[in-house]
């Protein structure tokens, strides 16, 4: 199932409304556009309150909405609720939120990726809580005789001008329960300017258990009778346990067992290694110091991050090994242009580094698997844990647990497999938490690149010739995943001579998405070589880039694609939108009076349906040290904000992401091992290396709303590259800083 695949394999979908009367007077609406099973495991299971509900209205009005997606920081537990609560008119101090467990036939995609919980929710949602609505009105339309089109709702009451007759919901609720379910796809939703809760601030819906330390991570959990685990994996990843001395382990006090997982292949399943159970994990950690393993020899041990390098070196002297796009005609343009600029840019892999770090509780009763897990991806994890543990998908009941953080980390599920794997094999509960070490070590990297580009401006700068041989990771036609880059990355489509080149190189190393996945620092080396272009042209970087985006797209460049695909297109009007707020709302035309060693920065980024401009300030002291002064965020995410908190705070800490990736995270390899392995040597942002000030703009259009949690993160390194230029007269083509000197005279 792709992540934005609405459907099951298999099942007929319709829209659709289930009614449930709730002992005392309450009511229970179930999910919209349900498979046809689920509607018939409804009417057998009516005696469960929380089977495939959304709402529950009690008699005392208080809504229970249930949240369906993940929670891992992003604020979608407050949001959805919000979209459903707002259609269902009630007043949002009266609203309850419940996290839903895994079970697609319910609540079909949970997922929490991509910055997909928007824009695929959005109507659905609010559809629901506006058949809501209508029931509540049927239901007092009934009671008191009067036609629905006489009645209003206030938050949580129905009301009869004429009458002067008022209801709360909760005494509605059930003569609610007996009102046919309306037509989701002709429900009438409210008009934007009546919304009362969308748009508006609300604090995440955990904050005080979160501030309180409440248990609600998965972290937290806690199963009686349950023992802790460590899983030691080899450091050359998925190499096999030669020999481990398990009786030493095993006379270790507290510990209950010791074993060997012979694991697979595979780096995206369970991998080898071995297991220590015991009555605590200080326990486990300490009999963990005197396990001795040796590791079988593996295929990857001699791999390295100079080895990396100096093959990215040696393909860029050859033909590429593919070319992914090939407009106009470039080696004749290069050759007739004014000017030639070139530069190669490169970037490292980077861990996630949440700060939770992974872990899963699992217990196996019989047949029967319970799983507590703060996945990303519960459908991929539950496929992962029935495939390998050879049993069936609804075999396992899958608890979703708030997650410290994810940025991508928990989209992989390999912390699941081996807690169940090990739950199974120890026949107790058992709750594996890995170290931070652990994690680090056994991360799925964002993997790092390696680009070579040049240009051909004309007589007028105009830039009209563009080609990126880009040398990463992959094996034939297939990239390592999150590794790939696609044609049609900016500027693509705005130069008429355009050529998309790669050579793919292997790798053994386990890769995945990042927040913002390859945007992230596909942004950087292309942003960066923008800015390049434009200093060669003798024009100033924002104005060339809004120059360029106006400039008509040759039919022949649209030809070669389908109407659906250029659909997908960035949209150049909103692209040149956040731009030039982003230059109104940061001073960017006097930016010519700052300071020496004091300078702002550029850059836009269209990424997951979002389009972000940035500007940076920073100074940079003639000793070399870097202050980020300020940062502004413009973004076009669409019509509504629906949680302008979140937003910015979305927005804000993908800067400060982004921000600590360009300071120093690398993660690097030697003998075919990482060499990092915690906060020490692969540091988060510090509050002192923070910017005082990431002021948000929002740039609102008439597209349907989309997620925030991803596009604003790829333009601020760009940008800030363009600080530290206009401060130093240094270009910084190669990521993290620390590698690179930023002392000036």
């Amino acid at each position: 199932m792709t992540m934005t695949d609405n459907t099951l394999p298999g099942v007929n979908r319709r829209d659709f409304l289930k009614v449930t009367a709730l002992a005392g007077g309450g009511i229970l609406l179930a999910s919209y556009a349900e498979p046809l099973e689920a509607i018939e495991r409804l009417g057998t299971a009516a005696a469960d309150p929380m089977l495939s509900a959304y709402i529950r209205i009690t008699a005392d009005n208080i809504v229970t909405i249930t949240a369906k997606n993940p929670e891992i920081g992003q604020g979608i537990k407050t949001m959805l609720p919000m979209l459903i609560a707002e259609e269902l008119d009630v007043d949002w101090k009266n609203v309850r939120i419940e996290q839903a467990d895994f079970d697609p036939t319910k609540y079909q995609a949970q997922i929490a990726g991509g910055s997909t919980a928007t824009p695929t929710n959005w109507l659905p949602m609010r559809r629901a809580g506006a058949a809501g609505r209508q029931m509540l009105l049927a239901a007092a339309a009934q009671q008191w005789n009067v036609p629905v089109s006489e009645l209003t709702t206030e938050p949580g009451v129905v009301v009869h001008a004429a009458s002067k007759k008022r209801a709360t919901y909760g005494s509605l609720a059930a003569a609610a329960a007996a009102v046919p379910a309306p037509d989701l796809n002709t429900v009438p939703l409210k008009d934007a300017k009546n919304f009362r809760i969308i748009g508006t601030r609300q604090k995440t819906y955990d904050l005080k258990g979160i501030l309180t330390g409440k248990p609600m991570f998965g972290i937290d959990v806690v199963v009686p009778g349950m023992h802790y685990a460590a899983f030691v994996k080899s450091p050359v990843y998925a190499a096999k346990v030669k020999s481990a001395n398990l009786d030493v382990v095993k006379a270790q006090p507290g510990v209950t067992h010791a074993f060997v997982v012979d694991g697979g292949t595979a780096l995206t399943g369970l991998m080898p290694g071995v297991a220590i159970i015991g009555k605590n994990w200080w326990m486990v950690q300490q009999a963990r110091k005197k396990l001795v393993v040796e590791w079988a020899e593996h295929p990857t041990a001699q791999q390295s991050s100079a080895g990396m390098a100096a093959k990215a070196a040696e393909l860029f002297t050859q033909a590429p090994h593919r070319t992914m796009r090939k407009d106009g005609d470039f080696a004749t343009a290069i050759k007739g242009a004014a000017k030639t600029i070139k530069a190669e840019y490169s970037y490292p892999f980077i861990a996630h580094a949440p700060l939770e770090p992974q872990n899963c509780t699992a217990q196996m009763v019989g047949d029967k698997l319970e799983i507590w897990s703060n996945s990303q991806t519960p459908q991929a994890g539950r496929t992962l844990v029935a495939n390998t543990l050879g049993i069936k998908e609804d075999q396992i009941t899958l608890h979703m647990t708030r997650a410290g953080g994810g940025f991508g980390r928990r989209l992989n599920n390999d912390y699941m497999v081996e807690a169940a794997w090990i739950a199974r094999e120890a026949k107790v509960p058992v709750k594996l938490l890995w170290t931070r070490e652990d994690d680090i070590q056994h991360d799925f990297y964002r993997p790092g690149g390696y680009h070579q580009f040049t240009a051909g401006i004309d007589a007028n700068g105009k830039l009209i010739a563009f080609r990126n041989h880009s040398v990463t990771f992959g094996e034939g036609e297939r990239f390592a995943p999150s590794a790939d880059i696609g044609p049609g990355e900016y500027p693509a489509r705005f130069v008429p001579h355009f050529q998309m080149d790669v050579s793919l190189m292997p790798l053994g190393v386990p890769t995945g998405a990042l927040r913002a996945p390859r945007s992230n620092a596909l942004s950087f080396v292309f942003q960066g070589f923008i800015d390049e272009v434009a200093e060669a042209a003798g024009q100033d970087p924002l104005q060339y880039r809004i120059d360029m985006l106006k400039a008509p797209v040759p039919d022949a460049q649209l030809q070669q694609f389908t109407p659906q695909q250029q659909a997908g297109f960035m949209d150049a009007q909103r692209v040149i939108g956040v731009l030039e707020m982003a230059r109104d709302v940061s001073g960017w035309n006097n930016r010519k009076s700052l300071p020496k060693g004091t300078g702002m920065g550029v850059a836009f980024y269209y990424s997951h349906r979002g389009y972000f401009a940035e500007v940076v300030q920073a100074t940079v002291s003639k000793a070399g040290e870097l202050k980020v002064d300020k940062v502004w965020v413009v973004g076009d995410v669409g019509s509504d904000i629906i949680n302008p908190n979140h937003a910015e705070s979305q927005s804000q800490g993908a800067a400060l992401d982004a921000l600590a990736q360009a300071l120093g995270q690398e993660i690097t390899f030697t003998g075919g091992r990482a060499d990092q392995s915690n906060f020490n040597n692969f540091p988060l942002l510090r509050l002192k290396q923070a910017p005082p000030v990431v002021e948000v703009h929002w740039k609102k259009t008439t597209f349907p709303p989309t997620g925030i949690g991803e596009p604003a993160m790829p333009p601020f390194i760009p940008a800030l590259m363009g600080a530290i230029h206009m401060a130093t007269g240094k270009r910084v083509r190669q990521i993290p800083l620390t590698k690179v000197d930023l002392k000036w005279a």
